[in-house]
């Protein structure tokens, strides 16, 4: 199945990252992302869903933190979703991007940027 950017976006947060679950959903995974997609991130470079979904996830410094989303992913070729990441309820302590690059319809490749929000 084909999605657009901005379903791409808010999948990959809500249905991949917004999950508390100790190993992200793998039925969405496998429907929005490809099966060579890259993550790019301060930690490092990231090859396979799997294991660049393993390296984002890692919450067991701050267990109680959500992923929120900010205003609005844009329907480009090549777009970026804000987010903000930080107990429900409360200012987010951290705040980032992701910007995505699609190939039909499913993620390729990830750019992940954060900063302490202030």
């Amino acid at each position: 199945m084909s999605y657009s950017i901005s379903t791409l976006l808010t999948r990959n947060l809500h249905d991949v990252f917004g999950e508390k679950r100790p190993r992200p959903s793998a039925p969405a995974i496998d429907e929005i992302f490809t099966e060579d997609c890259v993550f790019y991130e301060p930690r490092g470079v990231y090859r396979g869903p799997t294991r660049s979904i393993a390296s984002r996830r890692d919450q067991s410094t701050h267990p109680d933190f959500r992923y929120q989303q900010l205003p609005g992913p844009r329907n480009w070729a090549m777009a970026g979703g804000s987010m903000g990441i930080g107990r429900p309820g409360e200012a987010p302590a951290y705040a980032g991007t992701d910007f995505i690059i699609a190939a039909d319809g499913r993620i390729a490749a990830v750019l992940s940027l954060f900063r302490q929000a202030t």
